[in-house]
């Protein structure tokens, strides 16, 4: 399902930034005194009042640049307001209203995206009378806040979360959920494209939940498959600059809605920070999950494949599990072979595990290499049930199992993988003490 996206508009040094962290309760934005430090842009997900939104900081905003990163920041701004929900336009009690803000505000109007204005550094009440001044903008009712002190920032969410769009829930649908996500120029169309090209049974195509979007329902292998928002994914925006932007957002939203998402890599680069960042989201949010390194057939033919996957695999450790496929989507090299593994993925996701089994799993794992110690009293795990699929959630019982080491809940985790076939999912594991018998 895809989340509601907020983001913080405003000229430079309003406090983007600190206010993005103070909502969040994380310190994630850069924070500097110095005007323009946020140039990219960074999301956190929140949850208020049991709503869920996506929370996204921008650069400074400057309305005339046409070069350099000021540009840059501009069209991000720009794209940021496009693709949000609600925009949280922030201004300055301190220095009052500007010219910039006045240009911002009119942006805002035309647009005609929901909106909130914002007024930051109201650190106290004797400071609420210089609010009224923002009146003057023409852009509703200022809404005092302090990110600083978190002075009626609470209030603040109550009023965004009251804003929001309410998400209706997705048709059920008897089919795999596929999202082909990745940074522009990567060859995503050209993967999808190869995929349709090839003779398949075009059932229909369908609106989804985002904007503008046409998901594509197809049978693969005697399977029905769902490509998430393959509209978007072949149709490019309109502007050049803040392009990955644009992608970043359309990922999120697409990697909401699907059970398995194929990240697309680009071969002659290799893995950024960006495709780090998609690839941990997804994960986080419980989805399956497959590389796929395109343009294989572009790579240095010294370069061997063993190899390469090698520095992948270092690149992105944290996904040790996912499968990784190597493509060439501009001639169709395994571009079924990826959809396959996907399907493979998605099954894996939906697995339940007998009890009986899991525990036979536990002893022999106990047998080989027992939990340690913590200040020489044992930590016991007693038994293990499985509490849900998609993705699948496992709690083990036993005594103490607070103490248990990180290191020691990953070796659980990496031979649950190995023991009953989870490669490409995220799982799930808690630890409770049993109660004991009186």
């Amino acid at each position: 399902m895809p989340k509601p996206i907020v983001s913080i508009v405003g000229r430079p040094n309003v406090g983007k930034s600190s206010l993005f962290n103070r909502l969040l309760r994380k310190r994630i934005a850069v924070v500097d005194d110095e005007p323009g430090v946020t140039r990219d842009r960074i999301y956190g997900e929140m949850e208020w009042r049991g709503k869920r939104f996506l929370l996204v900081d921008t650069g400074g905003f400057l309305p005339h640049a046409d070069e350099g990163i000021e540009a840059a920041v501009r069209e991000q701004a720009l794209l940021a307001i496009q693709e949000a929900d609600l925009v949280l336009f922030l201004v300055d009690v301190e220095t009052g209203i500007t010219d910039l803000d006045a240009e911002l505000a009119r942006l805002l109007l035309r647009r005609g995206r929901p909106f909130l204005l914002v007024v930051n550094k109201v650190d106290n009440a004797r400071r609420d009378p210089e609010v009224s001044l923002f009146y003057g903008l023409g852009a509703g009712e200022p809404f005092p806040v302090s990110a600083l002190t978190g002075r009626n920032t609470g209030d603040l969410l109550d009023r965004v979360v009251a804003m929001l769009p309410d998400v209706p829930p997705e048709e059920p649908v008897e089919a795999v959920r596929i999202a082909v996500v990745g940074r522009p120029n990567v060859g995503k169309s050209s993967f999808v494209n190869a995929f349709l090209g090839q003779k398949r049974s075009l059932v229909h195509e369908q609106p989804g939940t985002t904007r503008d979007p046409v998901d594509t329902e197809v049978e693969f292998g005697g399977e029905r498959i769902v490509l998430i928002d393959t509209a978007g994914l072949r149709r490019k925006p309109r502007r050049v600059k803040g392009v990955e932007f644009y992608a970043l957002v359309r990922t999120l939203r697409s990697v909401d809605r699907c059970d398995v998402a194929i990240v697309i890599l680009d071969g002659p680069t290799g893995p950024t920070d960006t495709d780090k960042r998609t690839v941990s989201y997804a994960l986080d949010a419980g989805k399956g999950l497959v590389l796929a390194v395109n343009k294989w057939d572009l790579a240095p033919r010294d370069v061997p494949m063993r190899a390469y996957e090698e520095a992948v695999r270092e690149e992105l450790a944290f996904a040790a599990h996912v499968p990784l496929v190597f493509t060439s989507a501009l001639k169709g090299i395994r571009v079924e072979k990826t959809i396959e593994m996907a399907l493979q993925v998605a099954h894996n996701r939906g697995k339940r595990i007998p009890t009986s089994e899991l525990n036979e799993f536990l002893e022999e794992v106990k047998r080989r290499l027992p939990p340690p110690s913590v200040k020489g009293r044992p930590v016991n795990l007693m038994y293990i049930t499985q509490t849900g699929i998609c993705p699948p959630s496992f709690v083990f019982f036993g005594r103490r199992t607070k103490f248990l080491p990180e290191s020691y809940r990953r070796f659980l985790e990496n031979r649950l993988r190995e023991a009953f076939g989870f490669e490409g999912v995220p799982l799930r594991l808690s630890f409770r003490d049993a109660l004991r018998k009186t």
